[in-house]
C-alpha cells in the first residue's frame, strides 16, 4: 500500500498530523498527540494497519494537488470520464477533540465517490468494535474511539470493517465527512462534529493566514520559506511549546535497512534551531512558547541535559519494536520511543545556550530561572567538556571526542560570557573564558587534519564530517579564515549528485562510527549548511545553485524528507522534517545577505545560529 514518501501532504492542528496520500488515503494517523499509539498505519505496513482513503470509486493517484496560500488546507483534485472532483482536507487548530474534515465538491460533471475507513488502534494492529450512536458511527478499542460523520447525501454503512460511504457529488454539491478522536469513556457525541465543515474550514483558513501575515521573510524564495514555516508551525505541539522532530516513525534512511527512528520527540538540537529560525522570521510568541517548555522540561535535572523530551517533557522514552508492522518497503524494525534519550551528547548545551543568548538579543523576556539555568549548564561543562560523547549524529557505536561536540562547548562559553555580559552578571566569567579559550586552541589543534586540509570528525580521525561547515557560521572562526575555506573545499568528498553525506560510511576515508549495518542517502540539511558556507566564503552563485538544488526536490507540495536519495530520485527518512525545513529557511536568509546574491542583502533580519558570523557579534569581555 505504500506510495514514496514524497507521495504524502501534511495536515494538522498543532497537536498531531496525518500524512495523505496522491491516492487519497491517510496512511498514517496518531491520536490524540504526536506520540500517541497510531491508529491508521498502513504507511509502516498495508491496508490491515489502518488507513482512510475518500476518493473516486476506482481511480487511483490524484489529477492535482496543492494547499490552499498561506494555510495548511489541501486541496485534491481528480479528472475522471464523469466529470472533476475536488476533496479539500484540513484539520481545524485544536479547539476540544481533534478532528479531520474531508470535503468532496464536484467541480463537472457527476462523479462516484467512495470513503472506506478502517481504524487500527494501538500502532495498526486492534480491530475496534463498530456501533451506531444517532447518525455517527463509532469505533472503540481500549482508550480510543473515533466517531465518523456525514453532512450530506453519504449514507455511511458500518460492518465489522470496514466502515464505507458510497455516493455521487454532482457539480456544485458538497459532501462533508468528519472523523473526531473522544476517549471512549466519552459516550456523547463531540461537539466538533455539529460544526458545518464550511464553517470550519473559513475558520481554518483564517487561523493560518493570519500566522503567515506575520512572517518578516520577503525575499525571491518567499513561496518556499513560508511553506517550511507553516511546516514547522504544524510541528509544534501547542499545549507545551515543544517542537517534534517530524510527525512519523521509521521512515528508513535506507531502504530495507535498520536505520529506522522515532522522531516523534522533541530533540533539544532541532527545537532550539527551530526556535532561531521562528525568531528570525518574526515569531516571537512561539519562541517564548518554548523557552517555558524547556525550564520545564529540564526542571530538577538541570546538569545533565537530555538530547531528547517528550512532547511534555517526559524523560522516559523506551525504545520498542513493533514485530507486526513489516515496515516501509520492508524496512525493520518499526521502532516506537528513542534510545537516543540516555546518550550523552555534549552540543545541545551549546545549542542550548545559544539559543537562549538570541532570544535574549531579540527582547524575548527571559524568567528569572534562565541566569539559574545558564549557570548550572556551564557548571556542568566546566567539569565534562573534555569527555567523549556520541555527537550530533547520535552514534551508536562508541563515544569519541567529535569536533562539532567540542565546537559546542566552545559556543557554550562564548554565549554564557555574552548573556552575562547583556544582564550584568560576570561572576565567573573568568573561569567560562578560560574553558573558552583551551577548547578552541584544543580543537584547532587535535580537530585539524594538514594532509586533507580540514577539520575532520572527531579528534585523531581523518573522516570528514559535514557539521565542520558550522564553523564559520557559529563565529569559531571567521569565513576568510584559510582553515574554514580549506575545510568547506574538502566537504566536495561528501557529494553526491550534487547533496552532501553527513559523513562517509564507505570508500576512501570512511569510519563505521556509527556503530550501524548498511548505509544511507544524502542528508538534505547538510547540503542546505554548504551552500550556506559557500555563500559565507565568497562564493554565491555556487551557493545558489546548491540552494535551488535542494528546492527543486521538495515534493508536490513543498515538503522535504530527511534525506534525498539522488540515484533512486527520492526522499527517505521521516517527513516532513522539521531539521530540513529549519535549514532551509535558514539560508534563505542567508542568501540575502551574500553581497551580489540573489535577493541583496537581508540588514533587519536577527543572525540565527548557523549564520551568526563572529563579526557580527561583539566580543564578549
Amino acid at each position: 500500500m505504500n506510495e514514496n514518501i514524497e507521495d504524502y501532504a501534511l495536515i494538522g492542528d498543532l497537536e498531531t498530523a496525518a500524512l495523505l496520500g496522491r491516492d487519497g488515503s491517510i496512511d498514517w494517523l496518531c491520536l490524540p498527540r504526536f506520540d500517541s499509539p497510531a491508529c491508521f498505519a498502513a504507511l509502516l505496513g498495508t491496508g490491515e494497519n489502518g488507513f482512510w482513503r475518500v476518493s473516486p470509486t476506482g481511480a487511483g493517484a490524484c489529477t492535482r494537488r496543492a494547499y490552499r496560500s498561506g494555510t495548511l488546507v489541501l486541496d485534491t483534485v481528480w479528472d475522471t470520464p464523469s466529470g472533476t472532483v475536488r476533496v479539500t482536507d484540513f484539520m481545524p487548530p485544536r479547539a476540544e477533540n481533534p478532528c479531520i474534515v474531508r470535503l468532496v465538491e464536484g467541480l463537472s460533471g457527476a462523479v462516484s465517490m467512495r470513503s472506506e475507513l478502517k481504524p487500527r488502534f494501538h500502532q495498526g494492529r486492534i480491530v475496534p468494535w463498530v456501533r451506531a450512536s444517532e447518525r455517527f458511527l463509532v469505533a472503540t478499542a481500549g482508550p480510543d474511539s473515533t466517531w465518523l460523520g456525514a453532512d450530506g447525501p453519504a449514507e455511511l454503512t458500518g460492518g465489522p470493517d470496514p466502515t464505507t460511504a458510497d455516493f455521487i457529488v454532482p457539480a456544485g454539491r458538497r459532501v462533508a465527512l468528519h472523523l473526531v478522536w473522544s476517549p471512549s469513556h466519552l459516550l456523547d457525541a463531540p461537539a466538533a462534529l455539529r460544526i458545518p465543515a464550511a464553517r470550519l474550514l473559513q475558520e481554518t483558513q483564517d487561523f493560518w493566514r493570519r500566522w503567515v501575515a506575520r512572517c518578516r521573510y520577503e525575499g525571491p524564495w518567499r513561496e518556499a520559506v513560508t511553506r517550511s514555516l507553516i511546516t514547522l508551525k504544524a510541528l509544534i505541539y501547542a499545549p507545551t511549546g515543544s517542537v517534534v522532530a517530524a510527525p512519523t516513525t521509521s521512515l528508513p534512511e535506507q531502504l530495507g535497512g535498520e536505520r529506522n527512528w522515532d522522531y516523534r520527540h522533541c530533540w533539544l538540537r532541532d527545537s532550539t534551531l527551530a526556535l532561531s529560525c521562528l525568531l528570525r522570521s518574526g515569531y516571537r510568541e512561539e519562541a517564548t512558547a518554548w523557552l517555558d517548555w524547556l525550564l520545564r522540561a529540564t526542571a530538577g535535572g538541570l546538569s545533565g541535559l537530555q538530547s531528547v523530551y517528550g512532547l511534555g517533557g517526559e524523560r522516559l522514552l523506551p525504545e520498542t519494536e513493533a514485530p507486526w508492522l513489516p515496515g516501509y518497503e520492508g524496512s525493520r524494525p518499526v521502532r516506537f520511543g528513542n534510545a537516543a534519550v540516555e546518550q550523552y551528547q555534549l552540543d545541545v548545551y551549546g545549542e542550548v545556550l545559544d539559543t537562549l543568548y538570541r532570544a535574549l538579543r531579540a527582547g524575548v523576556t527571559m524568567q528569572p530561572r534562565m541566569w539559574s539555568l545558564v549557570r548550572v549548564l556551564m557548571g556542568h561543562l566546566l567539569v565534562h567538556w573534555r569527555d567523549p560523547d556520541q555527537g550530533l549524529w547520535e552514534v551508536r557505536g562508541p563515544r569519541r571526542h567529535f569536533v562539532h561536540s567540542k565546537v559546542m562547548s566552545w559556543v557554550a562559553a562564548d554565549r554564557a560570557l555574552r548573556i552575562g555580559r547583556m544582564l550584568g552578571r560576570n561572576g565567573t566569567s573568568g573561569q567560562w573564558r578560560a574553558m573558552k579559550d583551551t577548547v578552541h586552541r584544543e580543537v584547532c589543534r587535535e580537530g585539524w587534519d594538514g594532509g586533507r586540509g580540514s577539520f575532520v570528525q572527531a579528534y585523531g580521525g581523518t573522516a570528514l564530517d559535514a557539521s565542520a561547515l558550522l564553523i564559520p557560521g557559529l563565529g569559531f572562526l571567521p569565513a576568510d579564515d584559510g582553515r574554514v575555506r580549506g575545510t568547506v573545499r574538502a566537504m566536495r568528498a561528501l557529494d553526491q549528485d550534487g547533496f552532501l553525506y553527513r559523513y562517509r560510511h564507505t570508500g576512501p576515508g570512511a569510519d563505521r562510527v556509527d556503530g550501524m549495518q548498511g548505509s544511507e542517502c544524502p542528508f538534505v540539511a547538510c547540503s542546505l549548511w554548504y551552500a550556506d558556507a559557500l555563500a559565507a566564503t565568497g562564493d554565491p552563485g555556487e551557493a545558489q545553485q546548491v540552494f535551488e538544488r535542494v528546492l527543486g526536490v521538495r515534493n508536490d507540495v513543498g515538503l522535504l524528507s530527511e534525506q534525498w536519495d539522488p540515484a533512486g530520485r527520492r526522499q527517505l527518512g521521516n517527513t516532513p522534517h522539521a531539521f530540513s525545513h529549519i535549514s532551509l529557511v535558514e539560508t534563505a536568509f542567508a542568501m540575502q545577505r551574500v553581497p551580489n546574491g540573489h535577493g541583496g542583502p537581508d540588514r533587519d533580519a536577527q543572525p540565527s545560529l548557523r549564520t551568526a558570523v563572529s563579526s557580527s557579534i561583539p566580543e564578549s569581555p
